[in-house]
This record gives C-alpha cells, sequence and structure tokens, in this order.
C-alpha cells in the first residue's frame, strides 16, 4: 500500500486526502489548527500538528514524512493584500527533511499565476513570466523541487478553485467596475483537482508540469453575471473603458499524458 503524506489539509488538502483513503492509500494529513485532529481522525487520516515557518518547522517533520513514497505540499502562499510571507524560505526548510525521509515523489500544488496575463494561449510550453508576488514564490519554489535530485517532482499548475461552498461571484457580486470583461475565466472544480492528483499518482506520472483548468473559458462579463442571476446575487458591474487583458489556459497534457476527462466541464 502506498502511504502519502499531505501538507496541508484545507479545503483541497481533506476531501483529496478522504479520496485517496478510500482508494486504498495509507494517508498521513498535516494541519496547523489543534481542532482540526479529530476531523482529520475521524476521516481515517492519520493526523499531524504542523506549521512551516521560513526559520522553522513546528510539528514533527520526521515522523509525518516516514515511510511514507509520496509527498503532497499542498499550502498557498499567504501573499494577498501586504502580507509579505517568504513562501520561498518555507520550502527551503522543508526540503531537507524531505531528503533525509524515505520520499520519492513530491507533487507540488502551484498556480496558473506563473503565467503572465497576455491575450495569448498558455501551454506547459509557455515560459514562465509570473506578474504578482505569489507567482513568483510559487515559481521559485516550483524550480527549487524540481532541480532536486533526492525525489522526482510534478507541478499541478490549478487556475481559479470553485466548488459547492466556493465561487469568486461571491466575492464580485454588486462591485463596481471591475477590470477585463472580455478576459476568459480560467477555473476548475474541485472534483477536478481531485481527479487530477489522484491521477497523477496512480498513472505514476512523474516529473512533470501539468495545467490544471476547465476546458470552458466564456468571458469573465458573461459568466459572472449569468452566475449572479443563476444564484440569486446583485449583479457585478465591468468596466469596459480599457482594453481587456487575459490568458486562456490550455490543460493539454492532462488530455495528451494522463488521458484526464474534466468531470465538470461547465461550471
Amino acid at each position: 500500500m502506498t502511504k502519502i503524506s499531505i501538507l496541508g489539509c484545507g479545503w483541497l488538502g481533506l476531501p483529496l486526502a478522504k479520496v485517496l483513503v478510500k482508494n486504498g492509500f495509507s494517508v498521513k494529513g498535516s494541519t496547523t489548527t489543534q481542532d482540526k485532529i479529530d476531523v482529520l481522525k475521524q476521516s481515517g487520516i492519520e493526523p499531524f500538528l504542523f506549521a512551516l515557518n521560513p526559520e522553522n518547522i513546528q510539528g514533527n517533520a520526521i515522523s509525518f514524512l516516514e515511510h511514507s513514497e509520496v509527498l503532497i505540499i499542498n499550502i498557498p502562499p499567504k501573499l494577498r493584500g501586504n502580507s509579505k510571507e517568504d513562501f520561498v524560505g518555507k520550502m527551503k526548510t522543508l526540503i531537507p527533511f524531505i531528503e533525509k525521509s524515505s520520499v520519492e515523489k513530491v507533487l507540488f500544488v502551484s498556480s496558473t499565476s506563473v503565467y503572465a496575463d497576455e491575450n495569448v494561449i498558455v501551454t506547459e510550453e509557455t515560459p514562465p513570466q509570473p506578474e504578482t508576488e505569489s507567482g513568483r514564490q510559487l515559481l521559485q519554489s516550483e524550480q527549487l523541487l524540481q532541480n532536486n535530485t533526492h525525489f522526482k517532482t510534478t507541478i499541478v499548475r490549478f487556475g481559479g478553485l470553485i466548488g459547492e461552498d466556493r465561487h469568486p461571484i461571491r466575492f464580485l457580486s454588486g462591485r463596481d467596475a471591475i477590470e477585463n470583461p472580455n478576459a476568459p475565466i480560467n477555473l476548475i472544480h474541485l472534483e477536478d483537482c481531485i481527479g487530477i492528483i489522484t491521477q497523477i499518482i496512480q498513472q505514476n506520472s512523474w516529473g512533470e508540469i501539468y495545467n490544471g483548468v476547465a476546458p470552458f473559458h466564456p468571458s469573465r462579463e458573461s459568466y459572472y453575471v449569468n452566475k449572479a442571476i443563476e444564484l440569486n446575487l446583485e449583479l457585478p458591474k465591468f468596466n469596459h473603458s480599457n482594453p481587456s487583458i487575459g490568458k486562456t489556459i490550455a490543460s493539454n497534457k492532462l488530455e495528451t499524458i494522463l488521458n484526464y476527462e474534466f468531470i465538470k466541464k461547465t461550471l
């Protein structure tokens, strides 16, 4: 039985861990909150209280990684607003523990923010050009992991994450002068995030980079206005005075290498 450690059992990590347990994997999961320990236990996940900092690790990293063959790193950078998190520093602290452990394969959950925002179709072959601090630190972290010869790393660059309880329209509803009305959306449903990660592990697809975005790209305005109507929310208003800029993310390798078929093709 393959043993998997999941660093970060939050909105994506917890349901992912539950699916992996159902599929017969032995799963360890980390959380930064004591309250979540029982939630993990009840789901058949071996829980660890674990906080990763640029200077140190709070928690038992050796036990968390012990006997595991696969490590999933699923901790998004906290770099919105005025936050100045050193996410790369966190990875530099973690990597020596991975090197000394039984882990042979690392799956790093990244983001399409590593690509520039231009009016082009972006594939996995497109050179990354991050424009945000979050994107820059994610790209540096990807490279640190990929260049390490102690383990094989696969990167999954997800678009905007949505699910039953999480949708960007809830933040956009009622707002005025939203930019880029004609830019395409690049979203992915939680079920497909889990499906893609599960397939990578089951098909042993390591040393790869995958884009994870649903093949569904209506304009931001048409999509969010229709979604607001559907959910009976106040309509968002868009600014048409500036040209719209926005990339279209293609997830070509999911189809060609993994033969992955999206569960949620429209969102």
